[in-house]
C-alpha cells in the first residue's frame, strides 16, 4: 500500500473558476472543512498577487490546523533578478507557511516567447529561488509548469528544469498539465522519465480534454506520489482534477492509503460544502459524491439491487458519505414503487393489484407531463390515496382566479398596478368553506385564499411557507399552449418537502402542486 499525499488548491486554483469569488471569510471556513477531511497539504492562494490572499495568510496564522500544512503559491524570481530582492519572493516568506510552491516554466517555448529570456537564465531562476526558500528555512515544492507540453517538444530541457529545481533542494516536483491536453499514455510515459531525477513526484492536471482525473492515476502508476486537485474540480476553463473523484479511486480502487475511513466517509459532506460556499449549486450527477450518483431509476436495475446492493453499485455508497436513492418515474417496475413505499414506512405486495395500480398511475401522470423524482412529497401522497380508506385532510371544490390591470389616477397609460384576487371553495369534512384572497400574482393569490380556509381548522398551518417556485416549460414548440411542470419547495423551518403539479394551465399546475404541498404537511402532521 502506497501513501499517496492529497494537495488541495481550490483556494487558488480553483478560485480562478469562471464565476466563484471567495472572500477571506470564505476561505478560511473551507480551509477547515479541509483540514477536517484531511487533506495533507492546503494551498492557500498567492500572496503576492492580490490583497485578499494576503489578508488570508495574516489570518490563517490563528487558524489551528490539525491534519492539514499550509502552503503559500507563488513563482520563480523575474529574468535577470536576484532571488533576495524579488518581491513575490519576499511574500511567500511574509505568508509564514512551512511550506512553498513554486511555478516555474519547462517548456522551452515559454522560455523564449512568454518570458522572452534564455534557457539558461530560466535554469538559474528555478535554482536561484528555490535555494532561497530553503535558505529561510522553507519546505519547497516545484510545479513544473507545462512539464508534458515541454516534454513532448524538447523532454532534454523539461528534465533539465526538473534537475535544477531537484538540485536546489525542491521536496517534490509537481509535473503541471497545464494547458489540460495531456493524454494517459502520454502522462504515463512522461511520468516515468521524470522519476529517473530521483526526487518525489507531484501531479497537476487540468480538465481541458476531460482526462484530468485519468492523467492522474496514469501520473501514480508512473510514480507519483503527490496528488493535487481541488474539490468538485473546480478550477480556470474546465477546471481542475476532481479530488472527489481521485481520493475515492485510488484507494478503494487502487489500494493505496489516501485518508482515513472515518475521513473518507466525509467526502460528500465536503463536495457539498464548498459548493454551497462557492454559492454554486452542488452537481447531483458528479460521481462518488453527487446526489445522483448512486440513483436507480430502470425497474431491473431497482430489482436487482434488492437482491444484492453490488449488482448495479461500483462501491457501497456510505464509503464516501453518500447514499443510495431509488426514483420513480415512467420507467420504475414494481420493485421501485416498493422500494420508495418501504422507505415511507408503507409495505406493499409487489404482486398486488394496488401496487399495479400506482405503478399504471405513475406512468399515465408522467405522459401527462408530471415528474416524481423531484417531488417526493406528491409522490408519497399519490401512494397514500391508493390505500383503502384513506381519507384526505381537504378536498377542493372549485376555485376562481381573476387578474386585472388597473391604471392609476396622474399617471400615463403605461403605468398602472396588476392585481391578482382568487376565490377557492374547499370541503373539510362535512364543511364547505368558500374564502378569497388577494395576492403578488395568481398563484400567491390561491396560496392565501386556500390558507384562509384551511387555518380555520389546521391553525398550526401558518407555520408552512413556500420557499421555491420554478415552472418548466414541456414543449416549446407549442407556445403559449404548451404543458407546463410547476414544481413547488415548502417548508415548516424544520423540514422541506418538493411537489409537482401539471397542466396546459399554469394556474392549474400551480394550484395541484400547492394543494399537494399543504396536504402533505397536514397528512405528516396527523401522523
Amino acid at each position: 500500500m502506497t501513501q499517496i499525499q492529497l494537495y488541495d488548491t481550490t483556494l487558488r486554483d480553483g478560485a480562478q473558476r469562471a464565476g466563484i469569488s471567495f472572500s477571506v471569510e470564505d476561505k478560511v471556513k473551507i480551509a477547515r472543512k479541509l483540514d477536517e477531511l484531511g487533506v495533507h497539504y492546503i494551498e492557500g492562494g498567492w500572496p503576492g498577487a492580490n490583497p485578499k490572499d494576503a489578508q488570508f495568510f495574516r489570518r490563517a496564522r490563528s487558524l489551528r490546523l490539525a491534519t492539514s500544512v499550509l502552503t503559500a503559491f507563488g513563482s520563480t524570481r523575474r529574468a535577470g533578478g536576484r532571488a533576495q530582492d524579488d518581491p513575490n519572493l519576499a511574500a511567500l516568506l511574509s505568508a509564514e507557511t512551512p511550506v512553498v510552491t513554486i511555478v516555474g516554466k519547462t517548456w522551452d517555448l515559454h522560455v523564449t516567447e512568454v518570458l522572452e529570456t534564455a534557457p539558461e537564465e530560466n535554469l538559474a531562476m528555478i535554482a536561484d529561488s528555490v535555494r532561497f526558500l530553503k535558505d529561510a528555512g522553507r519546505r519547497v515544492f516545484f510545479d513544473a509548469e507545462h512539464y508534458f507540453d515541454g516534454y513532448r517538444a524538447n523532454p532534454d530541457y523539461a528534465l533539465a528544469c526538473l534537475r535544477a529545481a531537484a538540485g536546489a533542494g525542491a521536496e517534490v516536483l509537481a509535473l503541471c498539465d497545464t494547458n489540460g491536453g495531456a493524454l494517459p499514455s502520454q502522462v504515463l510515459a512522461a511520468t516515468r522519465a521524470a522519476a529517473e531525477v530521483g526526487t518525489p513526484l507531484g501531479i497537476h492536471t487540468h480538465n481541458d480534454g476531460e482526462l484530468a482525473v485519468a492523467n492522474t492515476l496514469s501520473a501514480v502508476a508512473g510514480g507519483a506520489l503527490q496528488v493535487q486537485g481541488t474539490i468538485n474540480g473546480y478550477g480556470e476553463r474546465c477546471g481542475n482534477a476532481n479530488l472527489c473523484s481521485l481520493i475515492p479511486a485510488l484507494q478503494l480502487k487502487l489500494g493505496h492509503a489516501c485518508l482515513p475511513p472515518e475521513r473518507l466517509a466525509l467526502l460528500a459532506e465536503v463536495s457539498h460544502f464548498v459548493s454551497e460556499v462557492a454559492n454554486l449549486a452542488p452537481d447531483p450527477h458528479l460521481p462518488y459524491v453527487g446526489a445522483s450518483a448512486f440513483a436507480h431509476k430502470g425497474g431491473l436495475h431497482v430489482s436487482a439491487q434488492m437482491k444484492d446492493e453490488r449488482s448495479y453499485q461500483h462501491i457501497p455508497p456510505e464509503v464516501v458519505g453518500n447514499r443510495p436513492r431509488v426514483l420513480v418515474s415512467e420507467l420504475s417496475g414494481r420493485a421501485n414503487i416498493v422500494h420508495v413505499a418501504r422507505g415511507l414506512g408503507l409495505e406493499l405486495d409487489p404482486d398486488s393489484p394496488q401496487t399495479q395500480a400506482v405503478l399504471q398511475h405513475i406512468k399515465e401522470q408522467e405522459s401527462r407531463g408530471f415528474q416524481y423524482e423531484g417531488a417526493e412529497a406528491s409522490f408519497e401522497l399519490l401512494v397514500r390515496r391508493a390505500q383503502p380508506g384513506y381519507a384526505p385532510p381537504f378536498e377542493l371544490v372549485d376555485f376562481l382566479v381573476l387578474v386585472e390591470r388597473r391604471r392609476r389616477p396622474s399617471l400615463s397609460p403605461e403605468d398602472g398596478e396588476v392585481l391578482s384576487e382568487a376565490t377557492v371553495k374547499v370541503k373539510i369534512g362535512e364543511s364547505v368553506v368558500h374564502t378569497a384572497g388577494v395576492g403578488n400574482g395568481p398563484v400567491n393569490a390561491l396560496d392565501a385564499a386556500l390558507r384562509k380556509g384551511l387555518l380555520q381548522f389546521y391553525p398550526a398551518l401558518a407555520a408552512v411557507r413556500l420557499t421555491d417556485y420554478k415552472v418548466r416549460i414541456l414543449d416549446e414548440t407549442a407556445g403559449t399552449e404548451a404543458q407546463v411542470r410547476v414544481l413547488i419547495e415548502s417548508t415548516d423551518g424544520t423540514a422541506t418537502w418538493r411537489t409537482v403539479g401539471s397542466s396546459a394551465n399554469i394556474i392549474e399546475a400551480s394550484w395541484l402542486a400547492l394543494a399537494d404541498a399543504l396536504e402533505f404537511w397536514l397528512l405528516r402532521r396527523r401522523g
